[in-house]
């Protein structure tokens, strides 16, 4: 049996292609399923996850999670070292750089090197306290209805992607937006801002993936199916 972590597109289509139980994080209230076994929430931490492997007979697992979920990917990662459990980071590409973006290594980086006054924020729900200081004016997008504390000044648009280039323009022009503020989470369903952005030449700061373990890692499905099968085949 093939564990698979994450609720991303690729997860999904990898799940549609081998038999697998798909693991969910719980922190979106009705997730996309993957075909297949699915189950939902935590494990414990390492030690939890390892022994959950062991009881479930697991030869293998791949890890889907979005980029930015740093903490499940070390927990998977040191959990089947331990129990000896072949490991995988499936992910897909980030963003292509474009001249002028604004790197910065974390959130709270994104919050300190702010400019501008109306700002259109991808980074996520959970990312809002870093910008609850901030006097800048916001258009939050995000999949779930936000928790204080978060900006006093201040729009939630509840929206899940895949968006368009004309349907960001517009998005864009009626705000005023005069400044990005997005992860390089990669992936299509959410590129269109990042072109949107580079048409009415408005600025972009943009957050760096965070580094991943020193796992086998690949970037597409087709990948993830190859090292399957000769794990598996052992």
């Amino acid at each position: 049996m093939i564990l698979i972590l994450g609720g991303t597109g690729e997860a999904r289509e990898l799940a549609t292609r081998v038999p697998a139980i798909s693991s969910l994080a719980g922190r979106v209230s009705s997730p996309r399923l993957p075909v297949g076994e699915v189950r939902i929430g935590g494990f414990g931490g390492v030690d939890g996850l390892a022994q959950w492997l062991r009881d479930n007979d697991i030869h293998a697992v791949v890890d889907a999670t979005h980029p930015f979920a740093r903490q499940i990917t070390a927990n998977a990662f040191e959990a089947c070292e331990w129990v000896g459990v072949p490991f995988l980071i499936l992910r897909r590409p980030g963003f292509t750089p474009v001249e002028g973006w604004h790197w910065v290594d974390s959130v709270a980086d994104a919050a300190r090197y702010l400019h501008g006054s109306r700002v259109f924020l991808t980074t996520g729900r959970q990312d809002l306290a870093e910008f609850a200081n901030c006097p800048q004016w916001f258009l939050a997008r995000m999949v779930e209805p936000p928790e204080p504390p978060m900006p006093q000044q201040i729009e939630v648009l509840l929206a899940r992607g895949p968006f368009t280039v004309d349907g960001e323009l517009a998005l864009m022009r009626s705000h005023g937006i005069d400044v990005l503020v997005t992860k390089d989470s990669g992936g299509e369903m959410t590129s269109a801002k990042l072109e949107a952005s580079r048409q009415l030449e408005i600025p972009v700061v943009i957050v760096r993936r965070p580094p991943l373990p020193s796992a086998e890692t690949v970037t597409t499905v087709a990948d993830a199916l190859a090292w399957l099968s000769g794990v598996t085949s052992r």
